[in-house]
């Protein structure tokens, strides 16, 4: 089968968001399809180097190649730049494969256009990664956008609650299916120990989309604030947030970029890492949406513990063990003592939790069955 995948790697040209399209690349490959990486969303990228939204696409497009061409994609990709001229494979060559293409999947807005050759190809669906922000949105009403997601044959959302009792966001007339992000676990795999006696994670203090929606991690992670005075434990946040707030409270911050430059500096953080500790948007808790990170299942599948913010999704992933949900600040507590007191077992279940729920070998073919029928 040909799979069109539509990512944001040189949108975001960040080490989380680019092992999120890669994933799904290889383990669509290793399934023994043939895929094609395009990324069209009609917008600027984001270039580190001059710490700017740049005209200039040159940054997004050596990104998008250094991170795929390890791995034998080099020349599966192509990036149409916002006055629409074409980077890596040219229009053609992108017409061409999507001629006789199967699948058309654009994760998290990878693509806002519907191109005739997008259009034409069998069966298109959508990956919402940002629950509840997306719905919202949609129930807006704004034509062009409710059009735009009726283009799709199904709807998958990291939002298990999505649509369901559960959790109270509007769907309108749209269907959603829960998925998950699937990891290809021995890529993340790890025989070493942890480098750092630290819990850690890497976030964004507030994102700049979805600005009418109060609904960011800045207003759950102020009831969290404390909570490094309140156990023995040590904390080390890569954030683009308030730094000086942060380390007055003891959490020991790090710039986001400099653990996110590139998939590998991502990996080295989190495999390095003793545990994390995460908190969600508000909105995600709020709605109690299922959300669950990508980013922690990859430090699941490095072998790390996993101590994040409930939004529901303990209805559907185990926690206790390896993985352990929190809901205010005793339970956070609670949680740290229990992964110190017996690390290692923690440590080991988590590794299980990945391979049992997040591996591409668990994720990807029910997906496809439901984006195929």
């Amino acid at each position: 089968m040909k799979i069109v995948l539509a990512g944001i790697i040189a949108r975001y040209p960040f080490g989380g968001v680019t092992w999120c399209s890669l994933m799904y690349l290889l383990g669509l490959r290793g399934l023994g399809h043939e895929v094609l990486y395009i990324e069209d969303t009609g917008e600027c990228i984001y270039d580190p180097e001059r710490d700017e939204i740049s005209t200039d696409p040159g940054y997004g497009t050596r990104y998008i190649h250094q991170a795929l061409d390890p791995f034998g994609l080099g020349d599966r990709w192509s990036f149409v730049n916002y006055d629409g001229s074409y980077h890596g494979l040219s229009r053609d060559a992108v017409r061409a494969f999507c001629a006789d293409a199967d699948l058309f999947v654009n994760l998290s807005g990878g693509s806002w256009f519907w191109r005739d050759e997008y259009a034409s190809i069998p069966r298109r669906v959508f990956i919402d990664s940002d629950p509840v922000f997306t719905q919202l949105a949609i129930a807006k009403g704004e034509p062009w956008y409710v059009d735009f997601f009726k283009g799709f044959d199904r709807l998958f959302t990291f939002g298990t609650n999505i649509g369901t009792p559960a959790c109270d966001v509007p769907t309108s007339d749209l269907t959603w299916s829960p998925t998950r992000q699937p990891v290809v676990t021995e890529l993340w795999k790890t025989e070493a120990p942890p480098t750092r006696d630290r819990f850690t994670t890497v976030m964004t203090w507030k994102t700049e989309s979805f600005t009418d929606v109060d609904g960011n991690k800045d207003r759950e992670f102020v009831a969290y604030i404390d909570l490094p005075t309140l156990s023995p434990s040590r904390f080390e946040i890569a954030v683009n947030g308030p730094m000086d707030l942060l380390a007055s409270h003891g959490w020991s911050p790090v710039e986001a970029m400099a653990v996110s430059r590139s998939l590998w500096d991502y990996r080295d953080f989190i495999q390095g890492s003793k545990a994390e500790f995460g908190v969600a948007k508000h909105a995600y808790v709020s709605r109690r949406s299922g959300w669950f990170s990508d980013r922690t299942e990859c430090y699941l599948a490095a072998g790390r513990p996993a101590l994040v913010q409930d939004t529901g999704w303990t209805a559907h992933l185990p926690s206790g063990t390896g993985l352990i949900g929190f809901s205010n600040l005793d339970e956070a507590v609670e949680g740290l003592s229990r992964i110190e007191c017996d690390y290692a077992v923690h440590a080991a279940r988590a590794e299980e939790i990945a391979l049992e729920y997040f591996d591409v070998s668990r994720v990807l073919p029910p997906f496809l069955e439901e984006a195929l029928g």
